[in-house]
């Protein structure tokens, strides 16, 4: 790879002169780089107190949080190194991989706060639903390349994908992890979407979803609960909405640049899952609407730029690359919108980590492999252009060669 990478160093400083010389976007390296950072800050201190009161230790969570990072560095640098015909080929055993570690949690899987989602591995704990995410994209990138005509000529295509899906949100709803359902369900939708299903075809899908997931409420007491909760938090501010007016709190002492870092009310455990779940409301609360808009315009400029970075893989012909690239941006923008709307009192609650910033190692690692993909596709999207244009440079020199040559033997 550093052979690979040096070569096209020197290929790019012969296209563009020797002020160029990247092979990667690095823009997605510095955004990371930051959502991790301002990650550990607000962990740290959104924490303190649980940790004080669980293990006597007020950077308990911070240090791990520390080593959670060290690894999703790890995993990010590992995954830049993989090619993405590895990841094209071996999409149907990720996806088989996905379904063994979501039925192995339901047998050996640990249970926390009534939720069974959890592996123990020594002393890592691993949410299966974290890679089982990124996995199954993975798959339906691979399958949309396999399969483009029948999504888009016929039902029988356009209906296999799903029945994948349903296995594995059968797998996640005996956990239970509704959370999780949603936001595949929704980027599979959006993707079959851009792959180019028909209209009628995602009119549909979205329909029948909502349906599934109005009946998985209804049928739910504590979803339900949590439903009517969110829509009136304050009519029982001590019981069902009470995590929801305390988030409401941090918000609103928040204003417009936050009480100042380290100062929050709420993280004195007024407001449980502060440093998980519900981590943009510590946020919100310490450095106000300032700091909440520039977190947002950090995912943001990720979403996009994903979204962009699909789209020009799908015109240069690299079609798994680019439905991946698809994949990858809107599950981190849905995930978002989720994990702040339920925090702002906008949506229902759900237990969705905010990508890159809250604590949580299975999630940050995930999210830091989807960063390194998104990287690795932009350097073979650039070094494909430079040994095009390496070659179309080839020709024309052996063209001017030959010219020259004929013009020799002339005279």
């Amino acid at each position: 790879m550093n052979i690979a990478a040096e070569q096209m160093r020197l290929l790019f400083n012969r296209q563009h002169g020797e002020g160029d010389n990247r092979p990667y976007d690095m823009a997605f390296l510095m955004i990371a780089i930051a959502l991790l950072s301002i990650s550990f800050v607000v962990v740290t201190s959104a924490s303190m107190p649980a940790a004080t009161r669980l293990f006597n230790n007020p950077f308990h969570f911070a240090i791990r949080h520390m080593v959670y990072m060290v690894l999703a560095i790890s995993a990010f640098a590992i995954t830049l190194q993989i090619p993405m015909r590895w990841w094209q080929w071996s999409n149907t055993w990720l996806l088989l991989a996905a379904i063994v570690l979501l039925l192995a949690v339901l047998v050996i899987g640990r249970s926390v706060n009534g939720s069974t989602r959890w592996l123990a591995i020594g002393p890592i704990t691993v949410q299966a639903a974290e890679p089982a995410k990124l996995f199954f994209f993975c798959y339906l990138a691979g399958y949309l390349v396999r399969r483009y005509e029948e999504v888009t000529e016929n039902i029988k295509g356009f209906i296999k994908p799903l029945i994948v899906f349903f296995v594995l949100a059968l797998l996640l709803l005996m956990q239970p992890d509704l959370g999780t359902v949603v936001v595949m369900l929704t980027t599979t939708i959006g993707l079959l979407f851009l792959a180019g299903a028909r209209i009628w075809q995602f009119a549909a899908l979205v329909f029948s979803g909502a349906v599934a997931v109005a009946i998985l409420v209804l049928t739910s007491p504590y979803r339900l609960a949590r439903v009517t909760s969110f829509m009136d938090p304050w009519e029982d501010p001590f019981g069902s909405g009470y995590q929801l007016t305390q988030s409401l709190m941090a918000y609103g002492r928040g204003d417009i640049f936050g009480q100042g870092l380290g100062n929050s009310l709420q993280k004195l455990e007024y407001l449980p899952e502060a440093h998980t779940d519900f981590i943009m409301a510590i946020l919100a609360e310490e450095l106000g609407f300032a700091g909440v808009l520039c977190v947002l315009a950090l995912l943001l400029w990720i979403v996009i730029k994903a979204l962009k970075l699909g789209n020009s893989a799908l015109i240069k012909e690299r079609p798994f690359e680019g439905y991946l690239a698809y994949a990858i941006g809107i599950w981190f923008s849905f995930q978002t919108a989720v994990n702040i709307g339920a925090s702002a009192g906008i949506l229902p609650t759900k237990g969705l980590t905010l990508p890159l910033v809250s604590y949580g190692g299975s999630s940050l690692i995930i999210m830091a492999m989807a960063m390194g993909l998104l990287m690795r596709i932009d350097f073979e999207l650039r070094m494909a252009d430079v040994q095009v244009v390496s070659g179309k440079r080839k020709r024309l020199n052996f063209s001017r060669r030959s010219s020259d040559n004929g013009e020799n033997d002339d005279e």
